[in-house]
């Protein structure tokens, strides 16, 4: 059952941010074993709230990855906001990064 309304509550959290806006920040901090992290939006203000389960692409995120995203307002009050839609648009130059598969490379 938590499976199911997990996978549903993603799906519609991506559903509602897909109509609305681009951001773009940084990745200021993420944990692949807790399965989360926080984003810098570029424009500032506060950092934002990612889950593993939003982010798209090959790569783990690091500190310092250039990111694009959408928000979507969270429950219970859904008066905070969480990242969706995560994409890392620009690797951390000379860092080491972690593609999912557990592999790691070295980026320009």
């Amino acid at each position: 059952v938590c499976v199911c309304v997990c996978v549903c509550v993603r799906a519609c959290r991506a559903e509602r941010a897909a109509e609305g806006p681009s951001f773009s920040g940084v990745c200021k901090c993420f944990s692949r074993t807790k399965g989360h992290g926080f984003i810098t939006p570029a424009d500032g203000g506060s950092d934002i709230f990612v889950h593993i389960s939003d982010i798209e692409g090959e790569y783990v995120p690091m500190e310092g990855d250039e990111v694009s995203y959408k928000v979507c307002s969270i429950p219970p009050k859904y008066q905070k906001v969480q990242a969706v839609d995560v994409t890392i648009t620009h690797l951390n130059p000379g860092s080491k990064h972690e593609t999912w598969g557990g592999a790691l490379l070295s980026s320009p």
